[in-house]
């Protein structure tokens, strides 16, 4: 979540006017995130969250995203569920852009997990991912690793940090594209499960936030990004990975869903997509996003270095022994 489209009270009273079951009486943005204009809501009674959509998510797939949680809610997973107008509809124009409000999850993120947190979360995906395969929506991975390419291509790599690696990002897409797996349990996926999208309350699990990089892929990539994500800790400037983390996170999975060999023997080459992706988005944003954005701009360094544990690894066992 971020800012980059400013609104004021005017904006608010043509909000007001669209959702008649509610009134909102103030408005604070949003720091957290990359991708949307985010803002919290707030009536007399109740919070709820303004995004105001920009940048990756195109308009046309909004109401994927929409349905999708709509639906969830309908499943029993904790999610923000999409407000609709007066009019019936979830999307409204504010600023000559697409907006919507959807419900406050409660609950915060947490800096550090531990390992009940992991096998926690795991089982949360699983339950997510049992949903999802009975849901009827479809949305092509825009972030997949045949998507990458414009994306590489789009990057300046002027920054002194970052000069000589061009290369080595081009040599490694052309080596995980190839080893890309085929034909694994497929589905709706989250597609950007970070520990600021996970919440807890009381120090359990609450739910997740943050669907607009939803898309149908393979249910084990979803959990290669956890791992990336989820399962390293950081001493100093250097990532490490927690294998303990990654068992907990996979044991809590395999409670509610059970992963085959295939799946398992494809997590290596799974990471090393998801970490490229993640490298690529936060150098794109290093290097692209304006000064004038209310934003807080991560570190592409982090995937990197993660791209690289990867690249020494080899198989399933690597990743839990």
């Amino acid at each position: 979540m971020a800012v980059y489209t400013k609104i004021n009270k005017k904006d608010l009273s043509i909000i007001n006017k669209k959702f008649k079951t509610q009134k909102f009486v103030n408005f604070k943005g949003i720091k957290q995130g990359i991708e949307n204009t985010n803002y919290l809501l707030k009536s007399k009674k109740e919070k709820f969250i303004l995004t105001i959509f920009e940048k990756r998510v195109s308009k046309k797939e909004i109401p994927f995203f929409m349905n999708l949680m709509a639906q969830l809610n309908n499943s029993n997973i904790n999610c923000p569920k999409p407000l609709r107008d007066h009019q019936g509809n979830y999307l409204i124009k504010l600023k000559n852009k697409v907006a919507c409000i959807v419900s406050f999850l409660e609950g915060k993120d947490k800096k550090n997990l531990n390992l009940k947190n992991c096998y926690d979360i795991g089982k949360m995906i699983a339950l997510m991912h049992l949903s999802t395969k009975k849901i009827k929506l479809y949305r092509k991975n825009s972030m997949g690793i045949k998507n990458l390419n414009p994306l590489l291509n789009s990057i300046k790599f002027k920054s002194k940090k970052f000069i000589n690696i061009e290369k080595f990002l081009k040599s490694n897409f052309k080596n995980i594209k190839k080893k890309w797996p085929k034909n694994l349990p497929y589905g709706i996926i989250h597609g950007d499960l970070f520990i600021d999208n996970i919440f807890f309350k009381n120090n359990k699990l609450s739910g997740i936030i943050d669907f607009y990089f939803a898309a149908n892929d393979y249910f084990m990539y979803e959990i290669a990004i956890c791992v990336n994500a989820l399962c390293f800790d950081k001493h100093k400037n250097k990532f490490i990975l927690n294998k303990n983390k990654v068992r907990n996170l996979i044991k809590g999975y395999e409670k509610v869903k059970k992963i085959s060999i295939k799946e398992k023997n494809s997590l290596n080459i799974l990471c090393r997509g998801a970490a490229l992706r993640y490298f690529l988005t936060r150098l794109y944003d290093y290097t692209n996003t304006p000064k004038t954005a209310f934003i807080k701009i991560k570190d592409p360094r982090e995937y990197f270095q993660k791209l690289i544990l990867h690249n020494n690894l080899k198989n399933y066992q690597d990743y839990i022994n």
